[in-house]
C-alpha cells in the first residue's frame, strides 16, 4: 500500500531539519547520492521503513546497479520521511556516504538499509551502528541538515507525497511515476 499521507510528525521534523541548515550548501562539500552525469536525470524517492519501497528496491537492484553505470543516466536518491524512524536511517546512509560515495558502496548500503528496515529494533543509533559494523560500512558523522536541505526542494519541486515514486527528465520533460508497477516500468525502460 503506498503511503498518500505522511506521518505529520516526521514529515515536521525532517523539514525542521532541514530549515535549520545554517550554513551554505555546496554539494562537493557533503556527500550526495547522485550518480553519473548524463543528460537524463533519474530521481527515484523512497522510505527504508515502507513496505512497497523495500519490495521494490530488492526487485530492482539489478536495474538500479546498470542505470548507475550508464553514461547517459544520472541517478539521484531522495530519501523521504514517510514513517517515524526514516530520519535515522537517512543520516546513517549519508554518514556512510561520507565515507565512501561511490555508486557501488551506495547501493551496497541501500539494500542493507531496506532489509534492515523491517526489523522494529533497528530504530536507534547504537542498533544501526551495530549493524553498520557487522556489515563492514564504514561512516563518518558529520551534519547532514544540508543534504537534508537538498531532499527537501527535491521532494517540493517534485511534488512528491507518496513513496515509491520516480521522477524522470530528459529532453525538457519531466515525468513522475507513482507506485511499485509504474516506477519499475519506468526505471526497466530505461536500461
Amino acid at each position: 500500500m503506498n503511503i498518500r499521507v505522511f506521518s505529520i510528525s516526521a514529515l515536521f521534523l525532517f523539514t525542521i531539519i532541514t530549515l535549520a541548515a545554517q550554513k551554505d550548501v555546496r554539494a562537493e562539500q557533503d556527500p550526495f547520492p547522485a550518480y553519473g552525469s548524463g543528460p537524463v536525470e533519474v530521481r527515484v524517492y523512497s522510505d527504508y521503513l515502507c513496505p512497497p519501497c523495500q519490495q521494490l528496491e530488492f526487485a530492482l537492484e539489478p536495474v538500479f546497479k546498470k542505470l548507475a553505470k550508464k553514461k547517459n543516466i544520472k541517478l539521484v536518491f531522495v530519501d523521504v520521511p514517510g514513517h517515524a524512524g526514516s530520519v535515522l536511517y537517512s543520516q546513517y546512509f549519508l554518514y556512510a556516504l561520507k565515507y565512501n560515495n561511490s555508486a557501488s558502496e551506495a547501493l551496497r548500503i541501500r539494500s542493507i538499509l531496506f532489509r534492515a528496515g523491517p526489523q522494529l529494533e533497528m530504530t536507534t543509533r547504537e542498533k544501526l551502528e551495530d549493524l553498520f559494523t557487522s556489515r563492514k560500512i564504514g561512516y563518518t558523522v558529520f551534519d547532514p541538515k544540508p543534504v537534508f536541505k537538498f531532499y527537501n526542494a527535491y521532494i517540493t519541486e517534485d511534488r512528491i507525497d507518496t513513496t515509491p515514486s520516480c521522477v524522470i527528465i530528459r529532453d525538457g520533460k519531466k515525468d513522475k511515476f507513482i507506485g511499485m508497477e509504474p516506477v519499475a516500468k519506468a526505471l526497466k525502460s530505461l536500461i
